[in-house]
């Protein structure tokens, strides 16, 4: 398994618990220290289409029963996410996102502009409504990265930190200290960074801030997300942000989002930073007078259809792919792991994983 963010950890911790002797080599010296830690941990359902919501709902599912077990310190938390709605054109989104989740028996209310100010009372006044999705959780991702590759080792399985693959072959990994390590197959779930190892693949990186406060609890009572987040999500070319806040079982906020195509440094920019900021007091004018304690960024890893890579890396029998997640990595994480071993260990899987078949998504890179 080359890469222990949350999809790699996932994917370890599935294919070892059925039977196979696991290695994970992660660049970094811990689990979860990429993209996963730069991810909110929204366990979200969503509805772009038919397969994201196969595979998010799947994943789901999967999650509340991990949740049983996961430690304190992943700190999940059951707190459902709502939909913000800033005006009558985006209420009527939320009127056609209900009957979507309505026909597919995922909990959701719709809430007027009143009930909308009772849910959350820190949002700023005139919003036309929102859509209540009960079933949404969060978590903090790098623990439950790090719990997932846990689980992986207590089977037999090696873990080694530090170590940077280099290259990969149809009979192992050679490290960067030129180390070579056999593999009967070779998972590569390094996020945006799998095109270093698997070149031909159409998988490009979105850079994301993030910031966090101080601990006020009770500020911020379940996910928010603007509706228009879904159309900045979407676009392929333009930077942008979007009102997107999670309350943390510590009390803290955690406040998001923003994308930008084309950057690949990770320096936090002031100007991306303060329009973000800037979109969260304009849903909520009280986060302006609170303190922020740290910020950060990460690298999304996009596809061109907003749909993973998930199986045999096309033109080799022994290298499977599990990256281009863009924002959804935590959330299918671990559906995800449970079709790559599926695929690799010949079973039936709960939902088509056609969808999600590399082949679909091979480009020539220059």
């Amino acid at each position: 398994m080359v890469g222990a963010g949350i999809v790699g950890a996932a994917c370890a911790k599935e294919l070892a618990e059925a039977g196979l002797r696991v290695a994970i080599c992660e660049q970094n010296g811990y689990a979860g220290g990429g993209a996963t830690a730069a991810g909110m941990g929204h366990l979200a359902v969503m509805d772009d289409s038919d397969a994201q919501f196969a595979l998010t709902s799947y994943s789901q599912s999967l999650w509340r029963e991990l949740a049983q077990e996961l430690p304190a310190e992943a700190e999940y938390l059951a707190c459902g996410a709502l939909w913000v709605a800033a005006d009558e054109e985006e209420l009527r989104e939320v009127e056609r996102k209900f009957r979507f989740y309505q026909n597919r028996n995922v909990p959701a209310e719709i809430l007027d502009s009143k009930q909308l100010a009772e849910a959350e009372p820190n949002l700023r006044a005139g919003l036309a409504g929102g859509l209540l999705l009960t079933a949404d959780s969060v978590c903090y991702p790098p623990c439950a990265a790090g719990y997932l590759t846990k689980r992986a080792a207590a089977t037999g399985g090696n873990i080694f930190f530090g170590k940077k693959v280099t290259e990969v072959s149809e009979s192992g990994v050679r490290l960067e200290d030129n180390t070579f390590l056999t593999a009967g197959l070779t998972v590569i779930a390094t996020g945006a960074a799998a095109v270093r190892l698997a070149p031909e693949i159409d998988v490009h990186p979105r850079k994301g801030h993030l910031a966090i406060t101080d601990r006020y609890p009770g500020f911020v009572r379940h996910q928010l997300i603007e509706l228009g987040y879904l159309k900045n999500a979407h676009s392929t070319t333009a930077d942008s942000v979007a009102f997107n806040v999670q309350p943390r079982v510590t009390g803290q906020i955690l406040i998001g989002s923003s994308r930008q195509f084309g950057v690949e440094d990770a320096v936090a920019e002031g100007p991306m930073l303060s329009n973000m900021l800037a979109r969260a007091i304009e849903y909520m004018p009280a986060i302006a007078d609170l303190s922020t304690i740290r910020v950060w960024t990460g690298f999304r890893a996009a596809t061109p259809d907003n749909l993973p890579l998930i199986g045999a890396r096309p033109g080799y029998r022994r290298i499977y792919l599990a990256t281009g997640h863009e924002g959804l990595g935590i959330s299918t994480s671990l559906a995800t792991a449970s079709l790559l071993a599926d695929e690799i260990l010949g079973r039936d899987s709960a939902i088509p994983r056609s969808p999600y078949e590399p082949s679909r998504s091979v480009a020539v890179h220059a």
